[in-house]
């Protein structure tokens, strides 16, 4: 079978693989992305540096790999969920995009709640900050002109989608996060776009993940070398890609990712909505299946705020600098990661961040430890808000740019008590992800039969680790006492 192209657009970044017909990377291309904070809880991007990232990762792969690209025989999207770029007639942002950490709009979720009986029940989850119809509320009533003039309401990704194929088009996974659709029925719910003050003539058309929602511009296809209108298939938010791209296709089976954000990610053949504690319950990739989801707000972003605190430009290096230093567990101080609040379990965007137990011993490699161990605390309050559910956890794999460390990957492992498993492809896992939707999407597998999910790598539960955080524990709690 011939290759496919995913393209992740994430937070810190775009991401854009080759993969083979066996799952193998045959090339990826990276471009950087920055995020603006204009006023506190405010954070945001502009969609047209989505765009010219997305041509870089694509212009460099044309480069190094002509003939694969020349062969490609369906694209696949992953991106940031619950951003909201607003688009006008011509189809140009009208301010930047919103973005999943954005905490501006907590006073409009009490309002969005309040428009159905049943609103957990019937999006998966309750209304938060970050999630796109309390900042479309905040625009109909901060920026009423914004609205007004707002032609097209688009997810990150599907900006993308807009830009390579004229369609304006999303996928019922990362549209159920929007708290705009019915998460069972996978319709946009009217109900809900008339408390937001937004019209259905403004939301893209719903398709399923493996779906083919346009074709590639002709002038695009001529510029990268390939096939005139080369189907781009639906895709899904990063975190449902990224299971996928980690093989979390059936129930009982999740993920841990550690990229911007820190998510918790769970496949489901049932729908439970989330009534608390910051979790969400929303639509999967894999139809006929849903994701609950536990989201620390800043993971790999506390690392490399730490690491801008410390003045090192080479965050991989200090890392591995922290893993050389072999420092004990009992001799840094406790981080709270919560730099832009929190999800869960706490659900507040107003909640901060700090370093206790600090003393004159303390040197840099002992903050950036801390940040790992209080990004591995935080991930265990997911693990514990997802098992009080009543969810059966069964196995789990860690993904993201964070997996490459084995201390921070041994930290997660033994702050939640499971086993994870790590793939060779686990740096790459949401692009990987929307390369095998694409794949499904023009008749193949969602998984290569040749791929066996690529483990490299088990990490088991330390149990000295363990107890070592857990020791922790009374003074990373007492934070919340102390905000």
């Amino acid at each position: 079978m011939a290759p496919v192209l995913g393209i992740d657009l994430g937070t810190s970044g775009v991401k854009s693989v080759l993969v083979d017909a066996h799952d193998q990377v045959i090339a990826q291309a990276m471009a950087p992305l920055s995020v603006s904070r204009p006023r506190p809880l405010w954070c945001e991007q502009h969609p047209e540096d989505w765009w010219r990232a997305v041509e870089a990762t694509l212009d460099a792969l044309a480069a190094a790999e002509p003939t694969q690209m020349r062969a490609v025989a369906a694209i696949g999207l992953s991106g940031q969920m619950l951003g909201v770029a607003s688009l006008d007639d011509a189809e140009r942002a009208l301010r930047p995009a919103m973005l999943w950490n954005d905490g501006r709009a907590t006073r409009e979720c009490a309002e969005i709640e309040a428009a159905l009986p049943d609103f957990a029940g019937l999006v998966g989850c309750r209304a938060m900050p970050g999630f796109p119809a309390p900042k479309l509320l905040w625009l109909a009533r901060h920026e009423p002109d914004v609205l007004a003039r707002t032609r097209r309401i688009l997810l990150p990704k599907d900006y993308i989608r807009l830009k390579l194929t004229g369609a304006a088009v999303s996928d019922h996974a990362d549209a159920s996060a929007t708290l705009l659709m019915d998460t069972v029925a996978c319709e946009w719910n009217a109900e809900l776009l008339a408390a937001c003050g937004v019209d259905r003539e403004q939301l893209p058309a719903l398709i399923a993940s493996d779906a083919i929602g346009g074709g590639l511009r002709p002038a695009l296809a001529t510029r990268w070398g390939m096939a005139a209108d080369t189907p781009v298939v639906g895709g899904a938010g990063d975190n449902m890609c990224g299971a996928v791209g980690a093989g979390i296709i059936e129930a009982g089976a999740g993920s841990i990712s550690l990229g911007t954000s820190g998510v918790y990610f769970l496949a489901n053949d049932r729908f439970l909505p989330a009534r608390g504690q910051g979790m969400h319950t929303h639509r999967h990739a894999v139809g006929g299946l849903f994701a609950q989801n536990g989201c620390v707000l800043s993971a790999g972003a506390a690392l490399n705020w730490v690491a801008a605190l410390v003045g090192a430009s080479d965050v991989p290096r200090l890392v591995d600098e922290v893993e050389a230093a072999n420092i004990a567990i009992a001799d840094t101080p406790v981080f709270t990661p919560y730099l832009a609040g929190e999800r869960t379990p706490h659900d507040d965007a107003n909640l901060t961040g700090g370093f206790s137990g600090l003393t004159l011993a303390t040197t840099p490699l002992h903050l950036v430890q801390a940040v790992l161990e209080g990004v591995a605390m935080a991930l265990g309050d997911c693990h514990n808000a997802l098992l009080s559910t009543g969810a059966g956890i069964e196995r789990l794999a860690l993904v993201g740019g964070g997996s490459r460390s084995r201390l921070w990957a041994s930290l997660v492992a033994s702050a939640v008590g499971m086993k994870l498993s790590v793939a060779q492809s686990a740096s790459v896992g949401p692009a990987l992800g929307a390369a095998r939707l694409a794949r499904q999407g023009i008749g193949g597998p969602l998984l290569a039969k040749t791929d066996g999910g690529h483990v490299d790598s088990e990490v088991l539960p330390d149990a000295a680790m363990a107890d070592a955080l857990a020791s922790k524990r009374a003074r990373f709690e007492r934070h919340l006492a102390l905000r």
